[in-house]
């Protein structure tokens, strides 16, 4: 028996979509005002599911505060009221769109969770924009 428990943050911040290998006007063609040479902020919700097999001796898939924890060490401790392309080494380089971020989430999950636990990211970073990644 296969079960998905979901545990749903949010943080808040700034970054700009921005590709160094392209001129000024390429990157405005391409990214508009998410390349605000000032930088620009979002409301991020973020969704963390975990689907496995129920533990007949906890009833749980995985212990939903445990998660929370996990999530506040490794997600919102890190990238939360940080400007993303100055703030944080992962983005240094790395141009910290959406899909980007819920991988970044996603790697850094995976390594404090068991094998057999399928993991899934899904952030939103409006509410009409989001993006899932599934490892």
């Amino acid at each position: 028996m296969q079960v998905t428990i979901c545990r749903a943050e949010h943080f808040n911040a700034a970054h700009r979509l921005h590709n160094p290998a392209w001129d000024a006007e390429h990157n405005q063609r391409v990214f508009g005002k998410c390349n605000n040479p000032n930088y620009h902020g979002h409301n991020y919700n973020l969704i963390v599911r975990l689907t496995g097999q129920v533990d007949p001796e906890t009833g749980y898939v995985y212990d939903t505060k445990r998660l929370s924890n996990l999530i506040k060490r490794e997600v919102l401790d890190r990238y939360d009221h940080q400007n993303l392309n100055l703030d944080t080494e992962e983005f240094r380089t790395l141009n910290p769109t959406a899909e980007n971020i819920a991988v970044v989430i996603w790697q850094r999950l995976r390594p404090h969770l068991a094998a057999e636990l399928a993991l899934s990211v899904t952030l939103y970073e409006t509410d009409r924009n989001f993006v899932e990644y599934h490892g």
